[in-house]
């Protein structure tokens, strides 16, 4: 359950159109999760895997495949919208989020167009336009918080990245206020278990402690993004599901990252196990710099170069995006074969 005196938050990283309607009503309005995000994997997994796309799908024969993609999950947004819109309207919750063409990670004015071309379309002000943080994304970011759109930064791996978006979300949100606007946030989508599936096995062997370098680094900028102390900007940590052959409790990237002013994004299965073990009695946030300091020396001392590995995801990211997308796009040209 959402915890109102921390100021902690659960969101549901999954989306599917008949979980929609029935499942995800009971879960916000029983407090469980206050928010919702999606992502090119999740709609290509929910379009692939569920019947309840039949029917949509044959209704929009013939037309191009982004065009269909964009039909069904310009719905599905807008159906979570309406569910999460009492949550929203309390107060700083109940947002879902909506990527832009991951193919447009490189173009800030691709991602500004097709961003305002989508929050028009939905037509609900709880929409979050999620923006990879690349430098043409910083831009973009600006540009669409300055319009009142809230944004959601996504494939943040670095510290770096962090206070990029940081500097980029400010700029927005001041000139959105300046222009009388009331009402605009931001979230910070820092990726956590994806530092661990890649580099314990190294640390393993050279006698390390495992499973901790996503949390230290999530930790890192959360104090980051909470030292610039601006409200309508938080720190969302994402990829928290736990991954077949890592050993660690289901919750475990929830417990370990459970502090005040931050949201957690995770599968329904790991939110489950979080509610069943009941919230824990302290935060585990914030870590202190000087701990987080000397874990990351330790990896330095060890021959883990920290920028080579914040390349790398980021890199195996957009990727990882990019080629979920493809893959949906073919699924969705098939349907009409």
């Amino acid at each position: 359950m959402v915890d109102d005196n921390m100021t902690f938050s659960l969101w549901l990283d999954f989306i599917e159109r008949d979980f929609l309607k029935e499942r995800f009503v009971d879960l916000v309005e029983g407090r469980v999760v206050n928010g919702a995000t999606s992502n090119p994997s999740i709609f290509a997994q929910a379009i692939g895997n569920s019947p309840a796309y039949r029917e949509a799908l044959q209704a929009l024969s013939g037309r191009p495949p982004k065009e269909k993609y964009e039909a069904l999950a310009i719905e599905d947004i807008k159906t979570a919208a309406l569910v999460l819109r009492g949550v929203y309207d309390e107060g700083s919750e109940g947002y879902i989020s909506i990527e832009v063409d991951p193919f447009l990670a490189f173009d800030t004015q691709g991602t500004v167009a097709e961003a305002r071309r989508l929050f028009r379309a939905i037509d609900e002000p709880n929409v979050m336009i999620k923006v990879p943080a690349t430098e043409a994304g910083y831009a973009a970011m600006s540009e669409l918080l300055g319009d009142g759109i809230s944004v959601n930064a996504t494939l943040v791996f670095s510290p770096e990245q962090a206070r990029h978006c940081l500097d980029a979300m400010k700029r927005g949100i001041d000139e959105f206020e300046k222009t009388g606007g009331e009402r605009v946030e931001a979230v910070i989508s820092v990726f956590v278990s994806r530092f661990d599936r890649l580099l314990d096995p190294q640390l393993g062997e050279k006698g390390l402690p495992t499973a901790l370098t996503g949390i230290m680094n999530a930790a890192k900028i959360y104090n980051i993004v909470q030292a610039n102390n601006t409200p309508s900007v938080r720190t969302l940590f994402a990829s928290t599901g736990v991954k077949e052959g890592q050993n660690l409790p289901a919750d475990y990237y929830i417990r370990e990252l459970y502090g005040p002013h931050c949201i957690n994004t995770a599968p329904l299965a790991t939110i489950e196990a979080f509610e069943a073990g009941g919230h824990p009695e302290r935060p585990a946030l914030p870590i202190s710099q000087e701990r987080i300091d000397d874990y990351f020396h330790t990896l330095e001392t060890h021959g883990i170069v920290m920028d080579e590995v914040y390349r790398r995801l980021l890199e195996e990211g957009i990727a990882a995006f990019e080629s979920s997308f493809a893959s949906l796009l073919t699924l969705l040209t098939e349907e009409d074969e």
